[in-house]
């Protein structure tokens, strides 16, 4: 089964120095209809300005992938952390006990990034960061592994979640068709980045989703299009 989502209909939250798209319910985007999909819970598509950020503030029992589309991002927190990402890279925080951190962008454009919150197979883990410069062309023309469950040994992925969840992100050039399989048990939610797109004939732009259940599908660009695809387990 797949349902297309249109952009135009996803949730707002502008803000001056920031401007949210939010995929799920979030701050002062509420649809009961709309809290999560599966383990995913949020995944927000935030626009920062040069010079400003989200202050220290807390998470907790929460598995975070931040991922760059352009712009850099700075994160901080309590365990010490300070490292900042560029386009096309991606940091992990699992909030677990809690945790205090902080995201800002100290460049000179605005910052576009993901936010992506999983919820964690089970409360209390030790919290922990870590952040992956994945190498641009590692992704071209094919899915490139972000994140992957602790337990699967099988993923090249190098950040490591508490969830049974895959992240998988590709920059197709134009005309290319990309395979993606999603098995039985299995749902996907796919986000058009950048780009112009076609999931089994049907037609994406920019910031667009598509929930996948059960279902293999082909992702044609109709121009460059930049694709993360979040897959787990149905639920």
């Amino acid at each position: 089964m797949l349902r297309s989502i249109d952009s135009s209909t996803l949730g707002r939250g502008v803000h001056g120095w920031l401007d949210s798209h939010f995929h799920f319910s979030f701050a002062e985007y509420y649809n009961p209809e709309n809290i999560n999909f599966g383990a995913l819970r949020v995944l927000n598509d935030d626009i920062v300005l040069p010079g400003t950020g989200f202050d220290t503030h807390p998470h907790q029992n929460m598995e975070i992938v931040s991922y760059v589309v352009a712009g850099e991002l700075t994160h901080g927190d309590s365990m010490g952390n300070e490292q900042t990402i560029t386009r096309g890279q991606a940091q992990y925080m699992s909030a677990g006990t809690g945790v205090l951190h902080s995201e800002y962008n100290h460049g000179t454009v605005p910052l576009r990034f993901l936010q992506i919150w999983i919820l964690p197979d089970q409360d209390g883990y030790r919290p922990n960061y870590g952040d992956h410069r994945f190498v641009w062309e590692e992704r071209i023309n094919t899915w490139l592994p972000l994140a992957a469950s602790t337990d699967n040994s099988a993923s090249s992925a190098p950040i490591k979640i508490h969830q049974d969840v895959n992240l998988f992100v590709s920059y197709l050039t134009t005309s290319t068709i990309l395979p993606l399989a999603v098995a039985p048990g299995r749902q996907a939610y796919l986000m058009l980045a950048e780009g112009k797109a076609r999931v089994n004939g049907i037609g994406l732009v920019e910031r667009d989703a598509m929930e996948i259940i059960e279902e293999d599908i082909e992702v044609q660009a109709l121009e460059d299009a930049h694709v993360i695809v979040i897959e787990l387990a149905k639920g």
